[in-house]
């Protein structure tokens, strides 16, 4: 496994740790890898979200999401600070209420604090339990920080990361959820995975100096709730970080000109079967 090139002196003043919801707050001032996957997608769709005019959706998936990065990066006692389970029962069925109906939404608001279901905490034990029974997983997470925030200047823009996990000699993790492993690679493309730890590469060194590789750790989302782990190639990462380069010159070039294409302006050829 690739050792990062450290310091053993690094103290770290370059990481900060605050709630995700002051990270977001702050995306309005700084690019994050989302955003520059948006653009890099349409400019128009980065214009519109900037503006607040396309509003992300909070799905039942990224609920669990977050509840398995909690569990599995920030431990039991991070997860009962900030997630609650169960719900109200309706004493004439003797059956929980769904989480779509209004009794939920009271006790979710009487609780403060993220709900799950307990089909959904079942779930997310499940997948922890994948992430542990995992060697080489279990290793990359054995010391580090989790949710390390990264901000500094990248190509002339302010940029922001907020990393699952980070240890300067190992290296940047990353924890992804799948419906099964053997497609996990077609999905890293599909949802562009390394332009996303290229960014983050490439700011923390911008920010720290330290040249670090890079690791993705992937579970099922059901049974046999397999994991995975995937060191992103050298090289590609290379590639990638070149793509985002010239993709932050053309956000530059759109800002300066206040000009957002679609994207597909353009007539394509379909050369296909």
């Amino acid at each position: 496994m690739g050792i990062a090139i450290g310091s053993q002196n690094d103290n770290l003043t370059y990481l900060e740790h605050e709630p995700a919801s002051v990270y977001h707050a702050k995306a309005q001032d700084y690019l994050s890898s989302h955003q520059l996957g948006d653009f890099r997608r349409s400019p128009l769709l980065y214009h519109k979200r900037k503006l607040g005019l396309i509003l992300d959706e909070d799905r039942p998936a990224y609920l669990v999401g977050r509840a398995l990065h909690t569990l599995v990066l920030e431990g039991q006692e991070r997860f009962d600070e900030d997630f609650a389970v169960g719900g109200p029962v309706n004493p004439k069925t003797g059956q929980p209420f769904g989480p779509g109906t209004k009794a939920f939404a009271a006790w979710a608001e009487e609780h403060g604090k993220a709900v799950l279901t307990d089909a959904q905490y079942e779930l997310v034990e499940s997948m922890a339990a994948g992430v542990r029974a995992h060697q080489i997983a279990m290793e990359l997470l054995a010391s580090g920080d989790a949710e390390g925030v990264v901000r500094t200047e990248y190509c002339g823009v302010p940029c922001q990361i907020r990393m699952d996990w980070f240890e300067p000699y190992r290296g940047i993790v990353d924890l992804k959820t799948c419906d099964d492993l053997m497609w996990f690679e077609a999905d890293a493309r599909r949802y562009g995975y390394v332009y996303q730890m290229a960014f983050y590469r490439a700011v923390l060194r911008q920010a720290s100096g330290l040249s670090l590789p890079v690791f993705m750790i992937a579970v099922e989302k059901r049974e046999p709730f397999r994991c995975g782990v995937w060191k992103i190639d050298s090289d590609i990462l290379g590639q990638a970080e070149r793509e985002n380069e010239a993709a932050i010159e053309r956000l530059k070039h759109c800002q300066e000109s206040g000009s957002w294409p679609t994207g597909y302006a353009e007539m394509r050829l379909y050369d296909s079967i």
